[in-house]
């Protein structure tokens, strides 16, 4: 294998390249591996392949049973800033304010960050929290629809660390914290492809959502609708609000599939 970083100018920075290079040898076909498949993966040295590695897991990208190396949700860390600040939530904005228009509810766009989920776009048609909903806001993602889609979507080695990494905090009298439970509602999530959440987050609030996926597929982020349970019951929310939400869902992965590749490259 040719060695990684040749050829490139004075200004290359050839530690950060092999840094993400270990990075990269992960992949939906080869979620874990040891140090000598990173080694042969990168065309680094084993020493140099287990100090990327040593490092990684300092760092909280990456995690080790003692013989396979294996990536946790904190890499989406590295894709958020693009996905936050260029295509997404412009394309996602006015889709977000016709449906909002439509079914007279707050609608909203976010990713996942870490274990949290944090919102990219939203319109905020009444307050129903206690707490102000913002571009930038962050809620825990066992607790929300929208976190419920985007960990419906991760691989068992992810799932299974983020439930290792994730505080399962008990924020109402309903809220799935067991995770086993929290397992089997992810997949009931992922073979219906929406979730819907009821009063987990607080008290008398309701909310459903649908993932938002890349060209290839790929959830990478998740719409969803906010009502509160005094005007609203969970059939109604699955009647009037599921089948407008769902249509949003597909009209930015349309726009999504359409950006020019500088500013879709996560799709």
């Amino acid at each position: 294998m040719e060695e990684v970083g040749s050829g490139r100018g004075a200004h290359h920075v050839q530690s950060l390249e092999r840094g993400l290079a270990v990075i990269k040898a992960f992949h939906a076909g080869a979620p874990e591996l040891t140090l000598s498949d990173v080694a042969r993966s990168t065309g680094l040295t084993r020493a140099a392949a287990r100090r990327f590695l040593l490092t990684l897991a300092d760092l909280g990208y990456v995690r080790s049973d003692g013989k396979y190396f294996s990536l946790t949700p904190r890499v989406l860390e590295l894709g958020y800033s693009f996905l936050s600040s260029v295509s997404l939530p412009e394309l996602a904005q006015p889709h977000l304010e016709l449906l909002s228009a439509e079914v007279r509810e707050s609608s909203s766009v976010s990713v996942l960050d870490g274990t949290d989920i944090i919102y990219v776009a939203r319109v905020a048609v009444s307050r129903i929290m206690t707490v102000s909903i913002n571009v930038g806001t962050r809620f825990p993602a066992h607790a929300t629809s929208m976190g419920h889609v985007l960990l419906a979507d991760l691989s068992p080695v992810e799932l299974s660390a983020y439930l290792l990494l994730a505080p399962l905090e008990k924020l109402t009298s309903h809220t799935v914290i067991a995770p086993e439970a929290l397992r089997a509602e992810l997949k009931t999530v992922h073979e219906q492809g929406w979730a819907m959440v009821d009063q987990e987050l607080e008290e008398g609030l309701r909310s459903v959502a649908a993932p938002v996926r890349n060209r290839r597929g790929k959830v990478v982020a998740a719409v969803n609708l906010s009502t509160h349970a005094s005007r609203t019951t969970t059939e109604s929310v699955h009647d009037d609000l599921l089948p407008p939400l769902l249509a949003t869902a597909k009209a930015i992965e349309a726009d999504l599939a359409l950006a020019p590749a500088s500013r879709a490259a996560h799709g």
